[in-house]
């Protein structure tokens, strides 16, 4: 089974300078509280560690 994160933005985008607010929007997040769903790949898990502290991860099997 392929693993995906779940990944919801819990903090906001205001302060933050640029390059957050483009990883952020590059993972498909708009709003507080949203959530996607995305492949568990290396690529993704960097921009995860990224943005650590505006974001929360848990992998879904699925």
């Amino acid at each position: 089974m392929v693993k995906q994160l779940q990944i919801t933005l819990v903090r906001s985008l205001i302060g933050r300078n640029e390059k957050q607010r483009a990883t952020v929007r590059a993972l498909g997040l708009h709003k507080m509280h949203q959530s996607v769903m995305h492949e568990d790949n290396p690529s993704i898990r960097g921009m995860v560690a990224k943005i650590n502290h505006l974001v929360t991860c848990t992998e879904v099997e699925g």
